[in-house]
């Protein structure tokens, strides 16, 4: 959806005008002002009106797209003159971070409406959850393995299940959701449901669920090549492995970039990044999956608030969290599967804003790249800084082997336990 401006956002009737010739409800039109949304973006515009009717979807639709309002408006607007107490409509998505997000528009979608909702996923309380459950809100945004998780007692039936969104499939079928999604539909009530199913790539395996579950739907895209959104300017930038943390140090201080995402390949290298750059005097933030959920939502806030200016992340950011205003993207590590450099990259330039992405590629990450460049179509342009050193041998090395780690972290242990044993004898002496 598209931003609009302070002179346009206090006009609630010109802001929903758009939203209005899809049938959006005025008291949908009225938060969409709210939230300063003017424009339909294009999966809205087809996945709205069809939503409305009850049609099934097949959307594949990259991040960034709008999607997320495209199945929240039908759903609001289909469930909200019906009677309180009963769970109307379930979201399945890949992690707790997009379960949050969607969640929270949700909320600011639904906020003139009465319908209520909550978000159901690990590493937080389950009791505010089951107490969801045994409520009936109307609508839950669960991920899988929590959802099946809350399955194991009596108090979560959803008997009443009326629309069903399945967001991300492609990421669910990589994490190695698919046998707990068909784990999931066997607590549903049959195929007379509503189902809207979304993702970015069309896997065979994603293909078939959708025949599953699908019945003769509106198919949105589906043939669409991928590549990342417009307004978003690429580039390369081959450095040596060892100097990629100092290149980024570099540009940060130059203020070549200005807030960032630096995707990593591991948790170990996002956690390495992170200490680098504090070290350095850079506020950063890490979030991976090694993170408790209270770390990821704080280091999320931090960077949307600017207290932090880098976010060491792995891919579990790489969809469904949106930063309003994100000026870079960095792949500090190249991504070996095309369709996530998409993802990544999809960070910036959200809503039809615009954005940079760079790309530090090592000698030995050639290949990859020349993997995304046929995935989208064309070379992507190499940049240099100028007057930064690429042959500078690196102060210490950025990433320990794990068998280093593993043999440090069982010395550690080792030793506590000696220390123990040492404290325990002069006790008893």
């Amino acid at each position: 959806m598209t931003r609009s401006t302070l002179k346009e956002r206090s006009n609630t009737a010109t802001a929903g005008s758009s939203f209005d010739s899809l049938g959006v409800h005025p008291e949908l039109l009225r938060a969409l002002g709210d939230m300063g949304f003017t424009e339909p973006t294009p999966i809205q515009r087809q996945a709205v009106p069809a939503g409305l009717e009850g049609r099934d979807l097949l959307g594949c639709a990259m991040t960034g797209s709008g999607k997320t309002a495209a199945f929240l408006l039908p759903i609001l607007q289909r469930i909200q003159n019906l009677p309180r107490g009963v769970t109307r409509a379930l979201i399945l998505t890949p992690t707790r971070e997009l379960a949050a997000q969607i969640d929270e528009e949700r909320r600011a979608l639904a906020r003139y409406t009465g319908t209520t909702g909550a978000a159901v996923f690990g590493g937080v309380s389950i009791r505010p959850q089951e107490k969801a459950f045994r409520k009936g809100v109307d609508i839950l945004v669960a991920t899988p393995g929590r959802l099946l998780d809350h399955f194991q007692y009596d108090y979560a039936r959803l008997d009443g299940i009326e629309i069903l969104v399945l967001d991300e499939a492609d990421r669910m079928l990589d994490m190695g959701f698919l046998p707990d999604i068909r784990r999931v539909l066997r607590h549903l009530p049959g195929r007379s449901r509503q189902t809207m199913f979304f993702s970015a790539t069309m896997p065979k395996p994603i293909v078939e669920l959708s025949r599953e579950l699908l019945t003769d739907p509106l198919r949105l895209n589906v043939e669409r090549k991928q590549e990342p959104a417009t307004g978003i300017s690429q580039a390369l930038f081959p450095v040596p492995a060892q100097r990629k943390p100092a290149l980024l140090i570099e540009l940060l201080k130059r203020n070549e970039v200005g807030n960032v995402i630096a995707f990593c390949r591991t948790k170990h290298r996002a956690k390495r990044l992170y200490q680098k750059l504090e070290k350095a005097g850079i506020s950063a933030a890490q979030i991976h999956g090694n993170r408790s959920q209270n770390q990821r939502t704080k280091a999320l806030d931090g960077f949307r608030s600017g207290k932090v200016r880098v976010l060491a992340a792995t891919d579990i950011v790489a969809r469904g969290i949106d930063v309003e205003a994100l000026d870079h993207v960095v792949n500090f590590d190249v991504p070996n599967v095309a369709e996530d450099y998409i993802h990544r990259v999809g960070r910036t330039a959200r809503a039809g804003a615009t954005g940079e992405a760079y790309t530090f590629v090592s000698p030995e990450e050639e290949s990859d790249v020349r993997s995304i460049e046929r995935a989208v179509g064309r070379p992507l342009p190499r940049r240099t800084l100028e007057a930064f050193d690429y042959d500078a041998p690196a102060a210490e090395r950025f990433e320990v082997p794990v068998g280093e780690r593993i043999a440090a972290m069982k010395a550690r242990r080792k030793e506590e336990r000696a220390r123990a044993r040492q404290k325990e004898a002069r006790r008893r002496n």
